[in-house]
């Protein structure tokens, strides 16, 4: 039950923001489109803030779903741009209404979980210390999260595909070299 009252008060935020900017929106507002009352919506989120995040971070995290090996990595990153893009709305006035840091962090755990999954499949029998690992992955996810905030930033107009496929290019085999060089 509580998963369904999460995701129709993210429904109802989601719905409220095709009318109004974040900040504008109170708790009053989500409670009332969603027929619940404001100590139901304190029971799952501190505030508005908090849904937005669970909210951003539920939507990468089932764009990633299964998508964290070295031959599915390009696939979970193109299905994170698609889902931003489907909540493009949403996402825009999230990103008009935080700053900018508060977007990369929604977004940092889950990328680097997907290029930890990525990297530690490309390590082989390779010994790298775990804080080596750890190193390449921070690289990589700047990379990736700071493409992503450009990206939302000039109005998601690049085709995400054209984005995906440039990263790609420019990084293919740099894992496998970087942990090499981190060998011990």
């Amino acid at each position: 039950m509580s998963q369904v009252t999460k995701r129709a008060l993210e429904q109802s935020l989601k719905n409220l923001l095709l009318k109004k900017p974040l900040t504008k929106i109170t708790i009053n507002d989500i409670a009332e489109d969603c027929g619940i009352n404001r100590m139901t919506f304190y029971y799952h989120f501190k505030d508005i803030y908090d849904l937005a995040e669970w909210s951003c971070l539920e939507d990468a995290r089932k764009a990633l779903d299964k998508k964290r090996t070295y031959e599915t990595w390009q696939q979970g990153f193109l299905q994170i741009f698609e889902a931003v893009q489907e909540n493009k709305p949403f996402i825009m006035n999230v990103y008009r209404c935080v700053h900018r840091e508060q977007v990369e962090k929604y977004l940092q755990p889950l990328v680097d979980r997907l290029l930890l999954d990525v990297l530690n499949e490309e390590v082989g029998t390779m010994r790298v210390r775990a804080e080596d690992k750890q190193f390449i992955v921070k690289i990589y996810s700047y990379i990736f999260i700071g493409l992503m905030l450009d990206w939302i930033k000039e109005e998601m107009c690049e085709n995400p595909q054209q984005i995906v496929d440039r990263l790609a290019k420019l990084i293919k085999g740099s894992m496998f070299a970087a942990l090499s060089r981190f060998q011990f």
